[in-house]
């Protein structure tokens, strides 16, 4: 008898059993045992395993299950499914919840005599079975109680079953899953939460520091996830958070002395020497070492801006780079915590970005515990309905099927509870996971703020209730754990210990260094002027160079690749010059022989946007790989070249988190055209451009921006060089526009060679990869040197020049190749590489051998007000002497990077060189204003 012949005779002996329902539970049956109950299990085991339509099955195989209702099953399944719709999980009460119909016995057909069969519901009660009735009121209980679960949607059928039977054997009472012990210091962590806010309410009246109170759950829950994940093996734990409830972490959790938040409270904190601009104290970020009963795990809070969900893939990058340190698979180690709020978790796309860099090979972190602090408020004034389309604020998660608990925050138990549950889940599994905390805001979005103007409704009921702590006091008073008095006690305990202004937290270590201090150490204290030494020997080169031309034995090269290599062969030689593609390989290659690790990630990179880098080859009889810099020789620093996710804010700041976490490393961010660096401005203004004035960070973080005016319209021209030469200021950063391959070599390895770390923003080529103008001789590599200004390259008589026109990137080479055509000898072109910090006593120096010079002039690719214009002329009106001018030849200003149309760009470089070369004298554009200007003003003002 066939299967489907079996099915339809054992139908039969299901009184009011569906035929259909049947079906759909076999083909789940089919898909994971597991997914069914214990007794439809035994019932298709048993046609699958050869039992017939009598029971009559050879002996040793499953006997004739006793048969339920399959309403049952499916009453079961909307526990699991919907039970979180009827969810106790607002403090506030504030919408009274609909029970879904599906939670009813009756929508299913069952009677009074259905729910007192006994059922075997494993992940309740795996020894016996039990009453329907039971059942349902434990699963009542468990999904319909402070907790709510969403994890039907994870399609590992391992997780869904394991994260059932963790919930299911509590059987609801979530508060037996505690110690006593554990409980009576969940209300120590509430006292110091609560302590805190009302001790700076009190002292510091009308100052802002966005407190934490009525979230005050979220500090038993940090400091289970330190003491629990130490006890659990890990050793560093980074946490991201926005502002809210910040200087209560930095305190209660991290151990900042109350003494130093005082006195920046009151405007007295001194700042470091080197520590620049500063900033508020509800952005800063700490470092300590705490005691955990599996040994001492080292905490990290994050410096944050004030765009709230940025820290996501920072601290991403951070803990990376953290997991890189180690020889073998640190992911259970190192473990991130990131403190979202409930409108940023949802509204802002950095969080989207950075979930979907969590399963990749070269940005995943082994899953991070996301905490939402759900104030149930959204940002400053509006409800939850206009700061989201969707039920919960967590939906995004599912994007990477990551379990969702919605936890009532005045149920401490729950909390407790859920967060262990968080933990091993991370652990185990190796994924995200999110707890919700739904909890409310007792003050306003900050403490000048007065909530009843946009909110009268909640402020009236928040304003009558009792605290968190005072709840869970009063809960532990009933159980018999503690006295009232010795609540009391615990509350003048801690204000005291806030009096004296020393650490409050018992477990913090004194006397430890942070990691980022052990790290950076050396580099502290670099001089900026530092010089390093770049070149290198001839042999050396020419037999790393061989190394990455390399192939395995039977390789296949694409047939253009393979000219690639065979040219690079030439170079090696000393045949023909070498290329950018090359000088590059050859800076990554020189630096990992020298214990360097090099990480460059961009959205193509491998091959180079223009097919330049070739980093990894691709056999064309297979789909092996072969990336010869990552086995140069045994025991090499690690080389990762990635292919990015189609993302520039999420993955430049989990770049900029790596480089602040791993000063060994040359990490770079390459953006496929550089004025996609826009998508990732956020980052480069407020961490990369400012991180070391505001924090002291230091970051050695380079940028690859593709700049070039090549007449492909606005959006792949302009890598928007003013906007990084705009930011720059007290030597934040460096921003080169190298022209030749072994500029870029060199630059290369003098930015990870100088103990001067600062940020690197490099306007790489396009055109220039190919150009054969734009190459370089083996000589410059072996015995030359970075130059920030690079001379007159044609044998002009420095007494008959007249004019220098000083330019950068590859409107060079047509200005030589116009003034070569043309004769004109009296014109030198000098390159400025470096344009911040702007090399005025280098420049000087060279101008100073032009005896005969009247005229200075800047040329430019990009309209007057983008480019370097702008930004640099008070240097060159500086430079220039009292019987020189200063003329500027470039573009007229313009809204648009660059024209679209490919004729009218030619005619517009063409202008700008015919200006830049001219015979008469060139006006400084600073004298006049443009007459367009001059009509849109008219305009304007009339």
């Amino acid at each position: 008898m066939d299967k489907s012949t079996k099915i339809q005779r054992r139908r039969a002996d299901f009184v009011g059993a569906s035929a259909e329902y049947i079906d759909q539970l076999y083909e789940a049956f089919c898909e994971d045992p597991d997914q069914v109950s214990a007794e439809w299990r035994s019932f298709f085991y048993g046609f699958d395993h050869g039992v017939d339509t009598e029971g009559q099955g050879p002996a040793g195989h499953l006997p004739q299950p006793s048969l339920i209702h399959p309403g049952l099953d499916r009453l079961f399944m909307a526990y699991r499914l919907s039970g979180h719709l009827f969810a106790d999980l607002d403090p506030l009460g504030l919408v009274a919840n609909q029970r879904p119909k599906e939670l009813d016995p009756a929508y299913y057909g069952l009677q009074s005599a259905d729910l007192q069969q006994p059922v075997n519901v494993v992940s309740i009660e795996a020894e016996q079975a039990l009453p329907a009735a039971e059942v349902i009121e434990v699963l009542e209980r468990v999904y319909c109680g402070t907790l709510a679960s969403e994890y039907l949607h994870l399609s590992a059928a391992d997780e869904r079953r394991w994260i059932e039977r963790r919930l299911e054997s509590t059987r609801g009472d979530l508060a037996a899953q505690n110690s006593n012990r554990e409980r009576i210091a969940v209300l120590r962590d509430l006292t110091a939460a609560e302590g805190l806010e009302q001790y700076l309410h009190r002292r510091y009246v009308g100052q802002k520091r966005f407190s934490l109170e009525g979230g005050d759950s979220l500090i038993p829950l940090l400091d289970e996830i330190v003491q629990g994940g130490g006890q659990r093996g890990v050793t560093d734990v980074v946490i991201g958070m926005a502002h809210r409830g910040r200087l209560n972490v930095l305190v209660n959790l991290l151990g900042k002395a109350p003494s130093e938040l005082f006195s920046e409270f009151e405007g007295d904190h001194s700042l470091d020497a080197g520590s620049g601009s500063g900033d508020v104290k509800y952005h800063q970020g700490f470092y300590s070492n705490i005691q955990t009963p599996g040994g001492p795990v080292h905490l990290s809070l994050a410096f944050n801006p004030s765009h709230l969900e940025i820290i996501g893939p920072v601290v991403q990058g951070g803990c990376r780079a953290r997991q890189d340190r180690h020889e073998t698979d640190a992911k259970d180690l190192v473990l991130p915590v990131i403190v979202h709020g409930d409108a940023a978790f949802i509204g802002q796309g950095v969080v989207t970005e950075t979930l979907n860099l969590s399963k990749t090979a070269a940005y995943g972190t082994g899953g991070t515990i996301h905490v939402v602090v759900n104030n149930q408020i959204g940002f400053t004034t509006s409800h939850p309905q206009e700061a989201r389309s969707t039920l919960y604020c967590t939906e995004v998660a599912k994007l990477i099927q990551a379990p969702i608990f919605h936890v009532n925050g005045d149920d401490p138990d729950a909390v407790l509870f859920v967060t262990r549950l968080a933990i091993d889940y991370r652990l185990t599994f190796q994924n995200d996971v999110v707890i919700d905390l739904v909890c409310y805001r007792r003050q306003g979005h900050n403490e000048a703020d007065e909530p009843m103007m946009t909110q009268p409704q909640m402020y009236q009921r928040i304003r009558n209730m009792p605290t968190t702590r005072q709840l869970y006091a009063r809960r532990l008073v009933e159980d018999g754990l503690v006295k009232a008095d010795d609540a009391e006690e615990m509350r003048e305990s801690y204000r005291y210990s806030l009096e004296q202004g020393k650490v409050v937290v018992r477990e913090f270590l004194r006397g430890s260094r942070s990691g980022y201090e052990a790290h950076w150490e050396e580099y502290l204290n670099a001089r900026p002027d530092e010089q390093v030494e770049t070149r290198v020997d001839r042999a050396l080169l020419c037999r790393l160079g061989q190394q990455t031309l390399k192939l395995p034995e039977g390789f296949t090269l694409q047939r253009a690749v393979a000219r690639v290599v065979a040219e690079r062969q030439r170079m090696l030689s000393a045949e023909v010059p070498l290329d950018w593609g090359m000088a590059e390989t050859l800076a990554y290659a020189t630096l990992l022989h020298e214990g360097y690790a090099v990480r460059l990630s961009g959205q193509d990179s491998v091959r180079g946007t223009f097919a330049h880098r070739h980093a990894t080859f691709h056999d064309q009889n297979n789909f092996s790989t072969h990336t010869p810099l990552e086995q140069l020789f045994e025991g090499q620093p690690r080389f990762e070249v990635i292919n990015s996710i189609l993302s520039e804010l999420a993955v430049l700041g989990f770049e900029y988190g790596y480089a602040t976490s791993m000063p060994g490393t040359l990490v770079i961010w390459e953006a496929q055209f550089g004025d996609f660096g826009n998508g990732a401005q956020m980052v480069i203004d407020q961490f990369i451009a400012s991180g070391y004035l505001k924090w002291g960070r230091l970051c050695q973080l380079t940028l690859f921006l593709p700049h070039g005016f090549e007449g492909q319209g606005p959006e792949h021209s302009s890598a928007r060089l003013e906007r990084y030469l705009q930011l720059c200021a007290e030597l934040n950063m460096r921003v080169w526009v190298p022209t030749t391959p072994a500029q870029f070599f060199h630059l290369l390895r003098d930015q990870m060679m100088r103990r001067f770390r600062r940020p690197l923003i490099v306007m790489t080529p396009k055109s220039l990869l190919r150009h054969p103008m734009a190459k370089s001789q083996l000589q410059a590599f072996t015995d030359g040197a970075l130059a920030s200004v690079l001379p007159e390259a044609d044998d002009l008589d420095p007494q008959r020049v007249r004019r220098v026109v000083l330019c950068s990137g590859k409107v060079y080479f047509e200005l030589l190749q116009t003034r070569r055509e043309r004769g004109i000898e009296d014109i030198a072109i000098l390159r400025v590489e470096q344009l911040y910090p702007f090399p005025r006593h280098p420049l000087a120096e060279i101008l100073s051998g032009y005896g005969q010079l009247t005229e200075i002039l800047w040329c430019q690719e990009e309209p007057r007000n983008q480019g370097a214009w702008y930004q640099i002329q008070h240097h060159l009106r500086f430079l220039a002497q009292s019987e020189q001018s200063l003329g500027y030849a470039g573009r007229s200003p313009s809204a648009s990077p660059a024209c679209g149309d490919a004729t009218l760009h030619r005619e517009q470089q063409m202008a700008l060189i015919d200006t830049a070369l001219s015979a008469g004298r060139v006006e400084d554009p600073g004298e006049r204003l443009d007459d367009t200007d001059m009509h849109i003003d008219g305009n304007l003002s009339s």
